[in-house]
């Protein structure tokens, strides 16, 4: 028998481990590139729903999550800079773990298995290649129909939140707060700015804690911020994206992103994984060319993801329109169909 074709994975974040640990479980010889090293924090909603949990379980992960500290998120609520919507229940329960221990886990759970990690390597190599799959996050875009969107994430502790998923929209950001292990809140928000604007700058700390007098600046007052675990994330990207257009083989981050108030950005990065684990172990065994599993694989992902993307775009101008924030928008947010609707069309 020949030997498997090895794997390349650019990026060691969820979309590349769980791809990593779901071809080494079929025997196919990978090696991860990261430029960074672990364990880190990272700019994430720590949040995954949906379709992602029936991933994890399908390669073996919902128990080391869970051993990792994992704990489930059932209720969620909407604010707006000052009006409060009572707790809903979720359509199904999601699970909230901080990436610093996330992260860890997966990698971990990949060497176990025989992948070889390249920590604090960056991979050079621009030209698509067979065999090499680009997991590395996000694609840098400086502008986006004039607006600039950078994240901002840290963890705090005893946080009074009513639910255990809280987003606080505002009319340049919404911020979301979840509940984590050992009473940790995550607090992660998504802010635009103009191109151009001359706005004074703030300290991350009082961009987070939200509009003087909102609801979100009320939760946070007298709360510390955990510093170390401070990051951000700059020139993000929100278009819709389609994998058939382009020349490399891409998943997670790399490939397209969802509007982070989904709450489904996690979901994808696994999902996408496991839509490329048999078209790459297939060409590792010989039994299809590279162009072949490359295509099967955007075609999968762009099929999978096309209606929530659509409908996580106009959810993302919903919650940025200014006529939305007025009282109407409160109207919406009190919602029940509509809340129901848009949690399962972007999951």
């Amino acid at each position: 028998m020949p030997a498997k074709k090895p794997i390349t994975i650019v990026g060691g974040g969820l979309a590349g481990f769980a791809l990593g640990i779901g071809l080494r479980q079929r025997s196919v010889p990978v090696t991860v590139c990261e430029a960074g090293s672990y364990p880190r924090h990272r700019v994430c909603g720590e949040f995954i729903s949906g379709k992602g949990l029936d991933s994890l379980a399908s390669l073996g992960l919902r128990t080391p999550f869970f051993e990792a500290g994992a704990i489930p998120a059932n209720t969620a609520a909407f604010f707006s800079p000052r009006t409060a919507v009572p707790a809903r229940t979720l359509p199904s329960p999601a699970l909230c773990l901080s990436r610093f221990f996330l992260d860890a886990v997966l990698a971990r759970e990949f060497q176990r298995l025989g992948g070889d990690l390249k920590t604090s390597t960056r991979y050079c190599e621009n030209d698509p290649k067979p065999g090499v799959v680009w997991a590395s996050g996000r694609r840098l875009k400086t502008t986006e129909h004039g607006w600039r969107w950078f994240g901002l994430k840290v963890h705090a502790r005893d946080v009074p939140l009513t639910a255990d998923l809280e987003m606080h929209l505002s009319p340049d950001a919404y911020v979301g707060l979840c509940r984590l292990q050992n009473g940790e809140v995550n607090i992660c928000g998504l802010f635009r700015r103009r191109a151009g604007s001359h706005q004074p700058k703030l300290e991350w700390q009082e961009i987070l804690r939200g509009d003087p007098n909102s609801i979100l600046r009320q939760r946070l007052a007298g709360i510390d911020f955990e510093a170390g675990s401070f990051c951000s994330v700059a020139g993000l990207s929100l278009a819709p994206q389609n994998g058939g257009n382009r020349n490399e083989c891409c998943i997670g981050d790399a490939l397209t992103m969802i509007p982070p108030a989904t709450g489904n950005g996690m979901s994808m990065a696994f999902e996408s994984a496991v839509l490329a684990i048999d078209p790459l172990a297939a060409y590792s065994r010989g039994e299809l060319p590279w162009p072949e599993a490359q295509k099967t694989i955007a075609f999968a992902c762009d099929k999978a993801f096309a209606q929530r993307l659509a409908w996580a775009k106009w959810f993302q101008w919903m919650l940025f329109c200014r006529a939305l924030q007025s009282g109407l928008g409160a109207f919406a947010l009190r919602s029940e169909w509509l809340w129901r609707i848009l949690f399962s069309r972007t999951r």
